[in-house]
């Protein structure tokens, strides 16, 4: 297997501007062949990154949607899913440089799979003792496993833009679109697989009381229906195939995927924490880190809401676990197709009108489920909602992600730091207070967080385009200036 020699992924997350010159310096030397080999192995590895992710996360998300459902008993489920976001925090500063400096990006994401699939594992037997502990390894696992993900997205995308002439912007953007649109996918499959598998020997029967304890009037669990009694061995089943899905994403990345050459030696790794943690606070000094992190909060409250609280309250709670899965796939089959529809959109229109449309829309479903009363009879809305939830988290998704890499292309490290942080904490102030507040407390409080985002990130985008033609002024008279001193040297 040829290794695809690129700079240290921490490295490459420092990008300064004469790095850049270098590489376009580089870049020119190279012979038209050179230039396509390049581009094949940049793109090859950007598919093999996202068909390892959507292996892995198929098994993951949809046994993520189930928890709420399936280890419901004094809120194991909900607290599994709080832990894991939890030690997500404390890891993303400290993990990754370490990680990524002894093993290498490639070792750290295999290594960091394997933890995905011990969590998946310990639900054989899904107990405080058991799942807990699980959550906090897969919470650790969680921060190198996507930190090596933007740093090879990220990279290959300004390498890319190099070799294609084209703006970073619109190939990062674009390889983030192209990303989730692979990893989404592994909503359809995975919750396909769990609703085919649990509904052997189901009865549909359907909650004719759901308009008065389910959706935005759901509180506690309502007593369980007969349609709600699943077979331990169905479970066991569903657990089986997710292990096995999960051990060939390992497998499949060890042998697939181009090494990145180049590392930190153990000290320089140790250091790289440290200095991390103080670029990350440090980097809070930037007004638009500032005014974009309700954003990047509100991005894990959202995510939380959907797989914990719509999937219990919603879905669950009216027409009974076995439907969740079905519901689920038409929420990761929009959530799929407009994650590539939209990556390429904001070449043609940018960020604002993507980002405006993905806030109406998640502020009418907001509104719509405050006032709606789920029933069986009107199935289709269950799939309405899922459908535009999809659509307005492939905007949050594609579009946070890409905001971050161009707002902070020379300093990225400690802003995707600060981003797997403080959504991190969406999910944990989400899942830590899933079993205490009403469905319509939640939904309220996703409204006002939203429209505090909004108000933040319109802010961060004037800043930024501010800032951008201050240094476009600026270059753009140094230019000018070496061309006036050549013409009188002439």
């Amino acid at each position: 297997m040829a290794d695809y020699t690129i700079a240290d992924p921490l490295e490459a997350t420092r990008t300064s501007t004469k790095n850049l010159v270098l590489e376009d310096e580089e870049t020119l030397n190279m012979s038209p062949e050179e230039k396509k080999k390049e581009k094949r192995k940049i793109t090859k590895n950007v598919y093999i990154i996202s068909f390892g992710f959507l292996f892995l996360f198929t098994a993951f998300q949809s046994l993520q949607n189930l928890q709420s459902s399936l280890n419901k008993d004094k809120g194991l489920g909900l607290a599994s899913l709080s832990v894991i976001y939890g030690a997500l925090i404390l890891s993303c500063i400290f993990v990754p440089p370490i990680m990524i400096g002894r093993l290498g990006c490639k070792w750290t994401l295999v290594i960091s799979m394997m933890g995905y699939v011990l969590y998946t594992v310990s639900n054989y037997y899904a107990r405080w003792g058991t799942l807990i502990p699980a959550s906090i390894i897969i919470g650790a696992c969680a921060a190198p496993l996507w930190a090596s993900k933007c740093a090879y997205l990220t990279t290959t995308g300004i390498r890319y833009s190099k070799l294609s002439h084209e703006s970073q912007d619109a190939v990062v953007t674009r390889y983030f679109g192209i990303f989730f649109l692979i990893f989404q996918s592994g909503q359809i499959w995975g919750n396909l697989i769990s609703s085919l598998v649990l509904q052997q020997g189901m009865k549909d029967t359907f909650r004719e009381n759901a308009g008065e304890v389910c959706g935005a009037r759901f509180c506690t669990p309502p007593p369980s229906s007969d349609g709600e009694e699943y077979r331990r061995g169905l479970v066991i089943t569903l657990l089986s195939i997710y292990v096995g899905i999960g051990v060939f994403a390992v497998l499949f990345v060890i042998v697939m995927l181009d090494r990145l050459t180049g590392g930190l030696d153990r000290r320089k790794a140790q250091e790289s924490s440290v200095n991390l943690l103080i670029a990350t606070i440090k980097h809070l000094r930037d007004k638009r880190m500032i005014l974009v992190l309700p954003l990047t909060l509100f991005s894990g409250l959202e995510q939380a809401f959907t797989f914990g609280d719509f999937t219990q309250a919603f879905i669950t709670c009216s027409l009974g676990i076995h439907r969740v899965g079905f519901v689920m796939i038409c929420f990761g089959a929009t959530d799929a197709s407009f994650s590539l529809t939209l990556g390429r959109l904001t070449k043609y229109t940018g960020r604002i009108p993507v980002f405006i449309s993905g806030a109406l829309i998640h502020l009418s479903v907001i509104i719509m489920m405050l006032i709606w009363r789920p029933h069986h009879s009107l199935l289709w809305v269950f799939y309405v909602i899922a459908a535009l939830l999809g659509y307005c988290d492939a905007v949050w998704q594609t579009q946070v992600n890409a905001m971050y890499g161009v707002f902070f292309a020379d300093n990225q490290e400690a802003a995707f730091s600060n981003y797997r942080l403080w959504e991190s904490l969406g999910y944990v102030i989400a899942f830590a207070y899933a079993n205490f507040l009403c469905i319509k407390v939640k939904l309220i409080i996703l409204l006002v967080v939203l429209i505090i985002s909004l108000v933040g990130y319109f802010i961060a985008e004037y800043i930024n385009q501010m800032q951008v033609d201050r240094e476009y002024s600026f270059s753009t008279g140094i230019v000018l200036q070496e061309v006036h001193s050549k013409d009188e040297k002439v």
